[in-house]
């Protein structure tokens, strides 16, 4: 599940920047190109708890459209939703033309959460692996783009993240009893993402790793990732030209600034010196 290092070396903070900056502005260009031609993109973000998919999913869609991309990430389901097919509930939130959904977690939630906490029956994992491959099949060969990744990350590096979290009063949030439990079913989560991926990594739907031990190589790995499976291309678009502001009408008479209710001024804080921090 992701290789063991001591010590993780990350990309300097600078050349991340840089690098990200120009990743996302190619996203940019993407999303136009998804909605010129009426593409549909599913990419499906899995991995162990704290293996970096959130960061991730937040820089992709730092500047792209709600309207283009959504991301998606279901909550339990209900119990009308539980005696449904299992995939009923994320058919609902699959692209229209011109649309790309990012799944924080999908569907694989049954070959993984639910397999090892056993809120699934065997015969519902088993028929899971089953009709998996042959969903995917479909959207597929309906024109959907679809991109599955794993982000990978080691034993060491996401107890250190867990502890990270549990001292982080802005972060603190993201753990609950499911992700410290995941920590003693270490090996569990293993058998079960193995057995997926002798089941699942079908050539029409390829999984494809991203090591997360850097969440900053990470983040860049899975972008560049995207980049390259959807077949887009620049689209040219007009120049918009930006009129004049009119000039104040002489027959308007404004309201008082006095009759209306303001916030009160923000006072700023000195800036931290904590770059790597800041930058996550």
């Amino acid at each position: 599940m992701g290789k063991s290092k001591s010590k993780v070396k990350r990309i300097p903070i600078k050349t991340y920047n840089a690098d990200l900056r120009r990743l996302q502005a190619q996203l940019v260009e993407m999303q136009e190109w998804v909605r010129e031609t009426g593409a549909r993109v599913v990419v499906l973000f899995e991995g162990r708890d704290a293996a970096g998919k959130g960061s991730a999913i937040k820089r992709i869609s730092e500047y792209l459209s709600p309207r283009t991309v959504r991301v998606v990430a279901l909550p339990t389901p209900t119990q009308r939703e539980s005696s449904q097919w299992y995939f009923q509930r994320y058919v609902a939130h699959l692209p229209a033309a011109g649309e790309m959904v990012l799944f924080d977690r999908s569907w694989y939630n049954r070959a993984g959460v639910e397999r090892v906490m056993g809120f699934c029956t065997e015969q519902e994992y088993e028929r899971f692996l089953r009709q998996a491959p042959r969903f995917e099949q479909m959207l597929v060969e309906d024109g959907i783009i679809l991109c599955k990744l794993w982000f990978s990350v080691s034993r060491e590096e996401q107890h250190r993240r867990f502890v990270s979290r549990a001292s982080d009063p802005m972060r603190r949030w993201k753990l609950s009893p499911m992700d410290t439990e995941s920590i003693t079913r270490w090996n569990d989560y293993s058998r079960a993402k193995d057995r997926m991926f002798a089941s699942t990594d079908v050539f029409w739907a390829r999984w494809v790793t991203i090591e997360s031990e850097d969440k900053r190589a990470s983040r860049l790995n899975a972008i560049e990732h995207i980049l390259a499976t959807v077949p887009w291309e620049p689209i040219e678009h007009p120049t918009v030209e930006i009129p004049q502001m009119p000039a104040q009408a002489e027959d308007i008479s404004r309201p008082n600034r006095d009759d209306y209710l303001y916030a009160d001024a923000h006072a700023a804080e000195p800036p931290s010196n904590d770059k790597d921090a800041a930058a996550g």
